[in-house]
């Protein structure tokens, strides 16, 4: 029996996560096995940059050689001594541009929506398939972690990373069956709290820990919210609980955990 994404339009989710994002290439591969295309793709951080890639016509093994430039931390990485960041952008956006070109979001084969976040107000920021923005400036945008990447000023607005408003963007989901790949969900957490030999160890431990439940009582939000217009949500959560938002070097374990999902969990002939 087939599942309702093989007969339906549906649009495709995927949350942010730093290297945790990887995930998200294990479940494209299951897609492109079972043959399934999105009619709509919404991304917020590494959801966004992955699914830029898959919208302008990019199978999952180019997006996956493509993200070796992420792993190699050294490709992108420019320290800033000036401004509100760790990270320069000027070799990020030089990646991007060997990958996207001079496109705008009106550009893409599939419609893309990214998700930013106003540094003033704290409000959505939505780059839309309406948008002439170029799609590097917007990716740029839906990944600036506020402190270690550059935030971007575009449209008269000061923007940064998508997670602080809407890490799983469902909301702007536009059809009734949604595909929403979470890598920061019910499967991010260890069971126990940390108890390393060194206290600073334990504290980042924490720290990223308060972040991940931040971020997964705004998506059970959002997940009401949509669940209330009857819409119909199919979730995947890659287990990531062992990874770090900042393991890059554990690119090929992490989209493993992306793997198989389809088949497990959505039962696809």
């Amino acid at each position: 029996m087939k599942h309702p994404l093989d007969t339906h339009p549906f649009s495709l989710v995927l949350s942010g996560g730093g290297a945790l994002g990887i995930a998200h290439l294990g479940v494209l591969y299951d897609m492109e096995q079972a043959g399934l295309a999105p009619a709509q793709i919404v991304g917020t951080s590494m959801g966004g940059i992955v699914g830029a890639s898959l919208a302008i016509g990019l199978n999952e093994k180019h997006i996956r050689n493509n993200m070796d430039d992420f792993v190699k931390v050294s490709r992108w990485l420019n320290l800033s001594f000036d401004g509100n960041s760790i990270v320069k952008e000027r070799k990020i956006r030089a990646i991007f541009e060997g990958i996207f070109g001079d496109r705008t979001l009106q550009d893409t084969a599939i419609p893309l929506t990214l998700i930013a976040t106003d540094l003033f107000t704290g409000e959505k920021y939505l780059f839309t398939p309406e948008s002439s923005t170029p799609l590097v400036d917007a990716l740029l945008a839906t990944m600036a972690i506020p402190g270690v990447f550059e935030e971007q000023h575009i449209d008269d607005r000061v923007l940064g990373d998508g997670f602080l408003c809407a890490n799983l963007a469902l909301d702007e989901a536009i059809h009734d069956y949604i595909l929403a790949v979470d890598v920061l969900g019910t499967r991010s957490f260890t069971p126990t709290l940390p108890d390393n030999f060194f206290k600073t160890a334990n504290v980042m431990e924490m720290m990223e820990r308060s972040m991940r439940l931040l971020i997964l009582n705004q998506t059970r939000a959002a997940i009401k919210r949509i669940q209330t217009e009857g819409k119909h949500l199919t979730l995947l959560e890659p287990d990531t609980a062992e990874f770090k938002t900042f393991h890059f070097n554990k690119a090929e374990a992490i989209r493993e955990r992306g793997l198989g999902l389809l088949e497990s969990e959505l039962h696809l002939d």
